[in-house]
């Protein structure tokens, strides 16, 4: 073909697609494609292509580790393939395995980036404290059988909101070039047996929620105490801090975008569902 030819399909029209998806992180190697394990970007990639009948790529607001999971991880692609939004959603549903699904698909501007253009991401973690442990709720939230102090653990909760740099709480292999992040809430509290944490920031470093969520369980046992979470903070030592959390607790629940943007996405209830939680 000459530089002067154009095939008929490269005459069609990109459309920008923006997606929210529900998965359960149990059975993935977390959110990224990779080579020799399945990431939920490669199972949604697949099911979208046929749909499309061409190759797209998935990009997500954030990404998610091994085992944890998301109720409205927002993303997007782009596609020269027309399809009404409602066979979008039953075609790319049907083809999915059983935990994934798309909650929505909205039509974007060109300019939507799921990911460059976040200005805040949100994430919950779920804790059922109580003494027998879960079988419907196996690997869906982080089961903790002695009593946790849940005043001690607010106190330190509290300590995390603000700019902070957040060193001795992101993994020894995170690849973020620096480690400053504000945070805009950080709320603790009870819901029935479960324990929740919901916390809002601009960004996050790889396995920041599970380490701060290790140090409040620490705070919790008294192991620590609720002044003990700035003294750990200010030495920016991840050396120094509590384990990581299980990843089965965690859920990335939603993402924020400027205005325009925003004022177009679905105003889908947050989630997990099945805790009924206030918004």
């Amino acid at each position: 073909m000459s530089e002067n030819e154009i095939t008929e399909t490269e005459c069609l029209p990109t459309y920008t697609l923006a997606i929210a998806i529900e998965f359960l992180g149990t059975h993935y190697h977390g959110w990224q494609r990779q080579r020799e394990v399945l990431g939920v970007q490669e199972a949604l990639e697949t099911a979208i292509g046929k749909v499309a009948n061409e190759p797209v790529e998935v990009i997500a607001a954030g990404r998610t580790d091994a085992s944890v999971h998301a109720s409205n991880m927002i993303a997007h692609f782009t596609t020269r393939a027309y399809r009404p939004t409602h066979n979008w959603l039953r075609g790319v549903n049907s083809l999915l395995p059983d935990d994934i699904a798309l909650r929505w698909i909205q039509p974007m501007p060109a300019d939507f980036h799921a990911r460059f253009g976040a200005i805040a991401r949100r994430y919950r973690y779920i804790t059922l404290n109580q003494a027998q442990r879960p079988a419907i709720l196996n690997h869906q939230v982080t089961h903790v059988y002695e009593p946790l102090d849940l005043v001690a653990m607010q106190q330190a909760a509290a300590d995390i909101v603000g700019t902070h740099d957040f060193s001795s709480y992101r993994a020894a292999a995170c690849q973020s070039n620096q480690p400053v992040r504000s945070v805009s809430h950080a709320n603790l509290f009870a819901h029935g047996q479960f324990m929740v944490f919901d916390i809002q920031a601009d960004g996050f470093l790889h396995h920041m929620v599970r380490n701060l969520m290790g140090t409040l369980y620490a705070i919790g046992r008294h192991e620590l105490e609720p002044e003990d979470f700035l003294r750990i903070l200010h030495q920016k030592d991840r050396t120094i801090a509590p384990p990581t959390a299980s990843g089965d607790g965690l859920y990335f629940v939603n993402a924020y975008y400027p205005e325009r943007f925003q004022k177009l996405l679905p105003n889908a209830p947050l989630t997990p569902i099945w805790l009924n939680l206030p918004e």
